[in-house]
């Protein structure tokens, strides 16, 4: 990994390098392959900019902060380059599915695959859920409470997991589950 950083119309500052350095490395764990990064850090009155460019297999990404502090200002444009990196990583990731589903060349020939995955459901959203144990009665509470129309909890008497959920109707359902 290649990390250039300029100072300008700043006194330069091994610390601040330092901190910039060590953001950037988090970076570094989205691609294998060799990344340079510009970083240009200036002052101009009170207003304190950070100027990103990233170039990674080609792509460059580019982001800019200014705030009234240097260390905000670089932790904000590293909250940019993060959800950029993210873009192009869904988008690569994309582009392989869309390739995998459309055929493979093999030898010249392209082998389909079958249909049946375009009408497969996909996940679209995981959530994880701490799963606590209490009473149904603190459960509807909870329920009642959040925003949710669900809640998942270890009933305190079974010792197994269950669901409450809210019916259309407005009552509520209870799912009890039993390990076997």
């Amino acid at each position: 990994m290649e990390i250039s950083v300029t100072f300008r119309h700043m006194e330069p500052s091994a610390e601040l390098k330092s901190y910039v350095e060590e953001k950037v490395y988090k970076v570094k764990k989205y691609f294998d392959s060799p990344v340079e990064a510009q970083i240009v850090l200036k002052v101009e009155k009170f207003r304190h900019i950070a100027d990103m460019t990233l170039c990674i297999d080609g792509n460059k990404i580019k982001a800019v902060e200014e705030t009234g502090d240097m260390y905000s200002s670089v932790d904000q444009i590293m909250d940019k380059i993060e959800e950029q990196l993210r873009r192009l990583l869904s988008r690569k990731r994309d582009f392989k599915l869309e390739n995998i589903k459309g055929g493979d060349f093999l030898n010249g020939e392209i082998e389909a695959q079958d249909t049946l995955t375009e009408s497969e459901p996909k996940i679209i959203k995981t959530e994880r859920a701490d799963v606590k144990p209490m009473d149904i009665n603190e459960a509807v509470m909870q329920l009642d409470l959040s925003k949710r129309n669900f809640l998942v909890f270890t009933n305190s008497k079974s010792k197994n997991i269950n669901v409450i959920y809210k019916r259309k109707d407005g009552d509520l359902g209870l799912i009890e589950t039993s390990a076997k």
